[in-house]
């Protein structure tokens, strides 16, 4: 199994790009912190942070680019790969990304329009969330209709 479950700060913004057939893709680091004990598992906690990189695709990638910015916490869940390339020197290197499957904004982001906070929701590559009838502001959390579930 290859599954992965961080919750973190996004380290920078997301640097959207398109590949040649046109398909959006996101790549972005979160800060995840990492609690360990002094002295053998000592009663003090010293704490550090690993930044992990993260890449989005589809509309998934665009919704990235278009309300993640740095300091933004957020849960993601993904599976972990390896990939390898040919450095200009000529010898091989590996790169190690998270390909996000599902995202949670876990802080409020505000609106435009003054102080109001927009709510919480999942964001999957699976199924793009779309803004609810009548949400002017175009939020997170449009409501989910019984069309909406697939069975």
């Amino acid at each position: 199994m290859n599954k992965v479950i961080l919750v973190g700060r996004l380290a920078r913004d997301p640097e959207v790009r398109y590949t040649q057939s046109g398909k959006a893709f996101a790549r972005m680091t979160i800060a995840v912190d990492r609690r360990f004990g002094r002295n053998g598992g000592g009663d003090q906690q010293q704490q550090t942070a690993d930044f992990i990189p993260l890449v989005a695709w589809d509309k998934l990638a665009e919704i990235c680019g278009n309300n993640l910015r740095k300091g933004r916490q957020i849960l993601v869940e993904g599976r972990m790969q390896v990939r390898s390339y040919e450095a200009q020197d000529g010898t091989k290197k590996y790169a190690t990304d998270v390909v996000i499957n599902e995202m949670e904004f876990m802080d409020s982001k505000p609106r435009d329009n003054g102080g109001d906070f927009a709510q919480n929701a999942p964001m999957s590559s699976a199924a793009p969330a779309a803004p609810a009838a009548g949400n002017a502001g175009g939020s997170f959390g449009a409501p989910v209709t019984d069309d909406d579930i697939p069975f």
